[in-house]
């Protein structure tokens, strides 16, 4: 068997870590890149050396090929596995490879090429007689002719596109200029290619890929299907194997035609067909991956094939270890993508500082992570966190393993989509397989709403003991042997107030008697007895039920718990503590100033000063994350001043717009309106 000595990855996060725990495995030597925000990232602890590549911009660190090449030579890498996204599918990268004499895991620059750019993929893949949805290349002027004899809605999609970047659906042709730049314009931040194109959108479709893998003696394989249909923002969240929707008979029609379409460009690695099947069950080609793909452990885990470990020995020139009929699929594996987000803010990116961080365990349970510790979340990268994997004997199984699992998931400190895939995990249109890639457009909002009853429903009286029996004992935790653990001030003061949101909460001291305490809250008892407890973790029982929750401090003092998948934040208003006051009064009433929500790359500014805008109208674009977010104004009125420039990295502290004062007159109506 051949073997590479030593592999240069030239990625970041969760995908690095992956691969270079499987080149560990087969006992190849590792080397790390890394910019700047990722000096203490996950990947260069694991990496067996890391080299530092750049700043932050990715220009000049992840998607510099001649940095990234020059590291190889320095290393002494044999082969470069670019994992997915940045220059996976970049052709640039596998010449200079070439010419460097290093390896590139991956397929040909023929393939990436060829199936990279999505008009030419069409293309090719009409010509082996695969069905294909109605669609149309050319200029602006091209597009805007044949998209009238195309129905409506209408997919406007980048030609180098991938990952759910550079997509956006017109359901008006009056919208399709605006969309046509927009999306242009993502692609080239994205991918540095602008050209776009345009093709009939199936309406609520699934969407089903093959993972296929070939070699460099002639050998193509399927290893079967991945349902991908719950998406956000073209984006997927919950990927399982093998789909709910096919039968046997079509998993091998759709298996055939992606091998066809494989050995067609002779491919020679890991790589994804992807699919739309719509509601009559007729499947049509949408494009081809030519990389590993985010979804992959699900495939692993039903067929047993280590992926990445296939595609490092192929690379070396070694055949596939095995043939067609010996892959089966075995059990089911569902796949929850953890986020840096707010699903009830249509997902807007969520970065920031993660000041708690714990993972769950469990047998038939993958996590496959950018971190394994607390970190921050930056906003210049993808918000993806992690992936957690669940495998079982029947998707019912696979599905309660992953939402038990995802209550044991916490994280403090950043919003995440959490609580959102248990929620949608539980429900019936899930379970019953009744999904599309259109169920976040249609089901987030009553998803968000059963998320915030089920929040309020609970008792925050139970966890407002938890909060005060852990905050009494923290000492003795931390230092078992001191004195002050028997006459703490706390042991003379009956009375508590515990702040929660904008409430205050009374709490009476009735007994404690070592792990023994009663309170007095709402004029009800609460009879604690706790059996565990740890810097981080409490499981008590109050009237006689049993809780558990996870604990860690706040980043504005008091402590966070995690209950029933939900965060709460409490502070005991008795405690003083050193605080910076500092009083913003830059806004004014009025409501003069407009900040960004999350930081980012300022990307478009739509006004002028002078000019006036109304309420809801768009000011200015903000890149966080590779996602566009539109800032709008906050009220009706006239820009006074436009604090920042395109190009500028901004926060939350960042002044971005200031609106003229608002008249006397105009105020008073303003506040009677309100």
């Amino acid at each position: 068997m051949k073997i590479f000595n030593k592999i240069l990855i030239a990625n970041r996060g969760e995908i690095a870590a992956r691969v270079i725990r499987a080149a560990s495995d087969m006992g190849i030597q590792t080397v790390a890149v890394y910019s700047r925000p990722d000096e203490d990232a996950l990947h260069t602890q694991l990496a067996d050396e890391a080299y530092f590549i750049g700043e932050q911009d990715l220009s000049d660190s992840y998607l510099n090929i001649e940095k990234i090449i020059d590291i190889a030579k320095r290393s002494g890498s044999e082969a470069i596995h670019p994992g997915y996204g940045f220059l996976s599918e970049n052709p640039k990268l596998v010449a200079a490879c070439q010419e460097s004499g290093i390896t590139f895991i991956g397929p040909s620059t023929r393939a990436i090429q060829l199936m990279g750019n999505k008009v030419e993929s069409r293309a090719f893949v009409t010509e082996l007689g695969t069905p294909m949805t109605i669609g149309a290349t050319g200029t602006i002027a091209e597009l805007k002719a044949a998209a009238k004899d195309i129905p409506l809605p209408i997919l406007v999609k980048a030609a180098a596109g991938g990952g759910g970047k550079g997509m956006r659906i017109v359901n008006n042709l009056n919208d399709l200029d605006e969309t046509i730049e927009s999306t242009s314009r993502e692609a080239m931040s994205y991918f540095g290619d602008s050209e776009v194109f345009i093709e009939q959108y199936i309406e609520e479709p699934r969407h089903i890929e093959i993972q296929i893998i070939g070699d460099k003696h002639g050998n193509v394989i399927h290893l079967y299907e991945r349902e991908c249909s719950i998406q956000r923002r073209y984006q997927k969240i919950i990927e399982e194997s093998p789909s709910p929707t096919l039968d046997q008979a079509m998993r091998d029609k759709m298996g055939a035609a992606a091998v066809d379409i494989a050995k067609a460009i002779d491919y020679d690695s890991a790589g994804t067909i992807e699919f739309l099947v719509d509601k009559n069950m007729n499947f049509y080609f949408l494009e081809m991956n030519t990389r590993i793909q985010v979804e992959h452990p699900v495939t692993e885990m039903v067929t047993g094939i280590d992926i990445v470990r296939e595609q490092i020995l192929v690379a070396a020139g070694n055949p596939l270890s095995f043939v067609q009929n010996e892959v089966q699929q075995n059990g089911f594996a569902i796949e929850a993508r953890i986020y840096a987000e707010e699903p009830e803010n249509d997902f807007r990116p969520a970065p920031g500082d993660i000041t708690y961080y714990h993972e769950p365990k469990a047998k038939n349970l993958r996590i496959d992570a950018a971190l394994n510790s607390a970190t921050t979340i930056h906003s210049f990268f993808d918000p993806m966190i992690s992936k957690l994997i669940a495998f079982g004997e029947s998707r019912e199984i696979a599905n309660e393993r992953l939402i038990q699992a995802l209550n044991q998931y916490i994280i403090h400190g950043i919003n995440t989509n959490i609580s959102f895939l248990i929620e949608m995990l539980h429900s019936d249109e899930f379970k019953q397989n009744h999904i599309s890639t259109k169920f976040c457009d249609e089901n987030t909002r009553s998803l968000v709403e059963s998320i915030e009853n089920k929040r309020n429903k609970l008792d925050i009286n139970n966890i407002v003991c938890a909060y005060l029996i852990h905050n009494f004992n923290t000492n003795k935790i931390a230092n078992p042997k001191s004195v002050w653990n028997n006459i703490g001030y706390w042991r003379s003061t009956q009375n508590f107030i515990v702040a929660y949101n904008e409430t205050e909460i009374n709490v009476e001291v009735q007994e404690i008697n070592t792990n023994n305490y009663s309170f007095i809250i709402d004029k009800k008892e609460y009879i604690c007895q706790f059996n565990e407890i740890k810097t981080d973790f409490i499981r008590l029982n109050i009237n006689s039920h049993c809780l558990k929750m996870y604990i860690s401090d706040a980043k504005e003092h008091g402590s966070i718990l995690n209950y029933m998948g939900h965060n709460f934040t409490l502070k005991r208003n008795d405690i003083l503590f050193q605080t910076d006051l500092f009083i913003d009064d830059s806004d004014g009433v009025g409501g003069n100033l407009v900040k960004s929500p999350m930081p980012g790359k300022l990307l478009k500014i739509d006004v002028n000063i002078g000019d006036s805008v109304s309420k809801g109208d768009r000011l200015l674009v903000v890149e966080a994350m590779k996602m566009e977010n539109s800032i709008v104004a906050p009220r009706d009125g006239i820009i006074k001043e436009i604090k920042a420039s395109l190009g500028d990295m901004v926060d939350g502290n960042t002044p971005l717009v200031i609106f003229e004062e608002l008249e006397e007159e105009e105020e008073q109506t303003r506040n009677d309106k309100q």
